[in-house]
């Protein structure tokens, strides 16, 4: 009954849609109102057909006999009273699909869970709240249980699914925060701290429509793969308008996809980053030991010396602006002692007197002087407009501008700076924003841009204007009315024809939000929080003046070395004890078995630490296999192909120290050439083979680890690099150890 309603209201809405799109005369104002009545029922249209990827996914029965079911976005019957048809899943009047048990119904009788493909109900799970018909092995804390469960058992498919059919209370209680301020979401292996990232943003975007439409949210992820992981989950709840960004992609025209050193990447994280760059902006406003001479094409030669030129930078640097806009006050204090210079020499009264040129005369010479190249020419060499990648590339390429820019640091950490130009490294992103805002940008270069390309455009519109005057056809005269047809070129000119295409390719929120460095976001989130340096917290924080934010991560699995220590370390400068902190203390992925093992390795990380708990056994107890050094790659194969022929449908995932990933991926793939490998695999793979940091975030069905000895001794954090490798397998665990 359900779908044959929802049915009728697509057919409706693409009955209408179909007449709105021939109705194409009218003024310019009826066509502004039909284009937007096209988009909105082109928008109607694809939310019905998302019926087809299951739509609803469960119902309340009530104690007053009402029947409401709850789905992935709201639909109303239009037809009528506009009666819900379907609740939306952030809808308060969803909530208790969530929050009611057998102990607190919520005025709920019955719930329940519906499993569909396509248009077929594949399977039901019905839950009666009541305390004396409640199943004594049920888990109180849980809701909808065996859907929860049939969930956490199916196999991965390369792709992380929402949850919102089996979102659970505590993760309810995040999702629905408040949004204003920073709440922290702390949370172990297989709590579920990504999706209910997700899930927020969602529920934001739904219930702070107004607020966060135009100023957008982000989602900063700890790495591309991860990115591609989670990249239809949005989707599926009917948002796409969320910018999903990496730390290397958060300056506009910059993808840092370049590797360095631990060493060198947490140096790069420090706040001493800050002094170390300032410094190097400073030094680039140079003061030359010997007077400059500035020779003229009539070969006239201008001096300027030490103290001029340093009078002139200091002149400059008291203004408190950016360097790049405080070098327009620079050029005036150098052209006008250069403009003396020339005054004295053609405006000297011979006979000894006042010289003979007025103001307009000097004002003339300093015009000139300004266009001069070879005054520019030293203007950029005493102090050049700098962008932040050359100015960052410049400093790395010289041992000798990171000695003068750095001497705070040792020798060895400036060492760790030099290098040769080739490509950003994720490191360099919050380095190139502070650059930014140590430079600044002259807007009266950005604005001449600006209007270059406006004009291009507009001679653009006058060309389609010409040719559609040139092919009008004469005017022909109504015989009723004594009127005439009107083409094209009367009813628009070429600003109002641009203003039009400008509508047409208007830019979403979050494009717009991508290329702009200086975007206030209304939301921010962070997944994987903890591997971000101190720099990086000093950039998400200009990208969010709000300071509204939700941080999700976990402090026991930082890998980075100038990664987060505490979540009071990252925050407080920023926001002091304004924050919230949550936790999930519930482990849906990573079964008793497998937690067993890595409540192990984090004890040693720290004993304080407590696993989450885990709701479920998968009845796999993990496997440990010794095998010699020498046969490691064979064995490795052996285990690969065994494992791969025991998932159905699932996804295996190959863990392996970073210093062997080509080595022993190489060996995979020869047997198994439908494998991935690498920094970004194909994770619809059945087989895919990726370091520690690369498994950040993803979940497979059977994870085997790979000589989990070298993986901590090659990482700066080891033992919390092997405990995100033990805790990546939903089903499954196999470690594989090389003897002597």
């Amino acid at each position: 009954m359900l779908y044959r309603r929802l049915d009728g209201l697509r057919e409706q809405a693409s009955r209408r849609l179909a007449e709105e799109l021939r109705n194409t005369g009218g003024t310019l104002q009826a066509r502004s109102q039909r284009d937007s009545a096209v988009g909105m029922y082109a928008e109607q249209v694809e939310q019905f057909s998302a019926v087809e990827s299951g739509l609803c996914f469960g119902r309340l029965d009530t104690d007053d006999g009402g029947r409401h079911y709850i789905g992935r976005i709201g639909i109303f019957d239009t037809s009528g009273d506009y009666d819900p048809l379907l609740i939306d899943w952030r809808a308060p009047a969803a909530r208790a699909f969530y929050l009611a048990t057998a102990a607190n119904p919520q005025g709920v009788r019955r719930r329940r869970h519906l499993r569909t493909r396509e248009r077929k109900v594949t399977a039901l799970n019905d839950e009666v709240l009541d305390l004396a018909t409640a199943s004594p092995t049920a888990h109180e804390e849980l809701t909808g249980e065996a859907s929860l469960l049939a969930a956490l058992n199916a196999g991965r498919t390369g792709r992380m699914r929402d949850i919102v059919e089996t979102i659970q209370a505590e993760q309810d209680a995040v999702i629905r925060a408040d949004l204003p301020g920073v709440l922290v979401v702390q949370g172990g292996p297989g709590t579920g701290k990504t999706a209910v990232a997700l899930h927020r943003a969602a529920y934001l975007l739904y219930t702070h429509r107004r607020e966060l439409a135009t100023r957008g949210v982000l989602l900063v992820g700890p790495n591309a793969t991860f990115l591609r992981y989670i990249s239809q989950v949005l989707p599926a709840l009917a948002e796409t308008g969320v910018l999903l960004r990496t730390q290397g992609d958060l300056f506009p025209g910059v993808s840092a996809r370049r590797t360095e050193s631990p060493e060198a990447a947490a140096l790069k994280g420090r706040l001493v980053m800050t002094e170390v760059l300032a410094t190097a902006v400073r030094d680039r406003q140079w003061v030359p030991a010997e007077p400059l001479e500035v020779e003229l094409p009539q070969r006239e030669i201008l001096r300027l010396d030490p103290a001029t030129v340093s009078a002139a930078r200091d002149r400059a640097r008291r203004s408190g602006r950016p360097h790049n806009l405080a070098r327009a006050l620079f050029d005036i204090e150098i052209v006008h002692a250069l403009s003396a210079q020339v005054a004295d020499r053609i405006g000297a009264d011979p006979l000894g007197g006042e010289n003979l040129l007025d103001e307009a005369d000097i004002a003339e010479i300093r015009r000139e002087l300004r266009e001069e190249p070879e005054v520019r020419a030293v203007l950029d060499e005493l102090w050049p407009v700098l962008t932040p990648q050359r100015l960052l590339a410049d400093l790395y390429a010289s041992a000798e501008r990171i000695a003068a820019a750095a001497p705070m640091l040792t020798a060895a950490e400036r060492a760790l700076l030099h290098r040769e130009p080739g490509g950003w490294t994720p490191a360099d992103v919050p380095l190139l924003d502070e650059a930014a805002e140590l430079l600044g940008e002259d807007e009266r270069a950005a604005t001449a841009r600006r209007e270059r390309i406006r004009a291009l455009q507009r001679e653009y519109a006058e060309g389609v204007l010409e040719i559609a005057r040139g092919s009008r056809s004469i005017d022909v005269e109504d015989e009723a009315e004594g009127g005439e047809i009107l083409g094209v070129t009367d009813l628009l000119d070429a600003d109002r024809l641009l203003e039009r295409q400008e509508e047409v390719d208007r830019l979403t929120t979050a494009q717009r939000a991508a290329a702009d460095r200086n975007w206030a976001f209304g939301h921010v989130i962070v997944d994987e929080a903890q591997e971000l340096s101190p720099m990086a917290w000093r950039l998400l924080m200009r990208r969010c003046p709000s300071r509204s934010m939700t941080i999700v991560g976990d402090v026991a699995q930082t890998g980075a070395l100038a990664g987060t220590p505490s979540w009071a370390d990252a925050l407080e400068p920023y926001v002091a004890q304004r924050w919230r902190l949550e936790e999930l203390t519930v482990s849906y992925r990573t079964p008793a078995e497998i937690m067993a093992v890595a409540a192990e390795v984090l004890a040693g990380i720290d004993p304080a630490l407590r696993p989450p708990r885990s709701v479920r056994e998968s009845g796999f107890p993990p496997r440990e296999r010794s095998v010699p050094a020498a046969r490691l790659a064979a064995e490795l194969v052996d285990v690969v192909t065994g494992e791969a022929a025991g998932l159905a449908d699932g996804r295996l995932g190959v863990i392996v120290p970073a210093g062997r990933v080509a080595e022993l991926g190489a060996a995979v793939t020869g047997a198994l050439p439908e494998a991935a490998v690498g920094e970004h695999p194909e994770l619809e793979s059945r087989v895919v083979v990726l370091t520690v940091a690369q498994a950040k975030g993803l979940e497979f069905d059977s994870v085997v680890v790979v000589d989990p000895d070298r993986i901590v001794a090659e990482s700066p954090r080891g033992r919390s690099d092997l405990y995100v490798a033990l805790t990546r397998a939903t089903q499954r665990l196999t470690t594989l150890h090389p003897t002597p």
